[in-house]
């Protein structure tokens, strides 16, 4: 089925539109490896010809450590992804975790994004909402598809219709996550947008005791996947070095593995849509 439209400047999610890439780093490390990143992917998905839209996190709240990095801070953050989005005119997406936040972030944002814990918090949704941007809220790790109604009829309360929704798996047990795909039509069915994050979805929160682990290997399969059953956009995060990221390492991809899985999954994406 068709879903709603959501433009995004010179991109628009849903309907009979292309796949759209969301991708970049976990956490804002600093400035120059924000820039160079954002700067090389920009290079990849326009060689590719796939709508990119950058994401990277100014602060992770849901850390499994207190001495997990977190990053920058909202302030050092947006300045950031103001600089990001002027210097390489990219959409830029990063998250909030309060409603105070919501009017700050909208000031540089293109996308507000709402986190899996957070996605029941009602505040925080109508304050996201009506602030007028585009908002995406990843489903939590503790919901099921059908739960998801709730949430968008949270968001549209407010009138605003500009919404998107990201699954990210399931929790299995301890310490793992599955993918449900029948999730993915029940979700679309609502007649918004669907993201399927490719690589969260691989995490196993906490699996290092101090810090989450992941399976990156399974990350390609599971966004093939996806695109067969039908999504509107693929949601990964990725980094020049991986092993050496500084938050959620294990289950981001490298660039030139991004770079590879875009391909394929843009013509998958072609082969299913005709």
């Amino acid at each position: 089925m068709k879903t709603r439209e959501i433009k995004i400047g010179s991109i628009t999610v849903g309907g009979d539109n292309p796949l759209v890439f969301i991708a970049g780093p976990c956490v804002i490390e600093s400035e120059e490896s924000t820039l160079k990143t954002a700067g090389r992917l920009k290079d990849i998905f326009s060689s590719l010809g796939i709508p990119f839209i950058f994401k990277s996190s100014y602060s992770k709240e849901n850390r499994s450590s207190i001495n997990s990095y977190i990053g920058p801070g909202i302030d050092e953050g947006l300045r950031i992804l103001r600089k990001v989005k002027e210097k390489l005119d990219v959409a830029v997406l990063s998250d909030v975790h309060s409603t105070h936040e919501t009017a700050r972030a909208a000031g540089v944002l293109d996308i507000i994004q709402i986190p899996a814990f957070l996605c029941r918090q009602t505040n925080i949704i109508t304050a996201a909402a009506m602030t007028g941007k585009t908002v995406n809220i990843k489903k939590g790790q503790f919901l099921s598809p059908w739960d998801v109604k709730n949430i968008i009829e949270k968001f549209t309360s407010t009138g605003n219709h500009k919404l998107l929704i990201t699954e990210r798996g399931t929790s299995f047990g301890y310490n793992n996550l599955v993918v449900d795909f029948r999730g993915l039509p029940v979700m679309r069915g609502f007649g918004y947008p669907v993201v399927f994050d490719a690589t969260h979805s691989v995490q196993l929160p906490g699996g290092q005791g101090a810090s989450s682990g992941g399976q990156r290997e399974f990350a390609a399969p599971l966004a093939r996947a996806a695109v067969a059953v039908g999504c509107d956009a693929i949601f990964i995060e990725t980094h020049e070095c991986p092993e050496k990221a500084l938050c959620d390492g294990p289950n981001m991809l490298s660039l030139e593995q991004a770079s590879a899985l875009a391909g394929e999954l843009k013509e998958l994406h072609q082969c299913v849509r005709r």
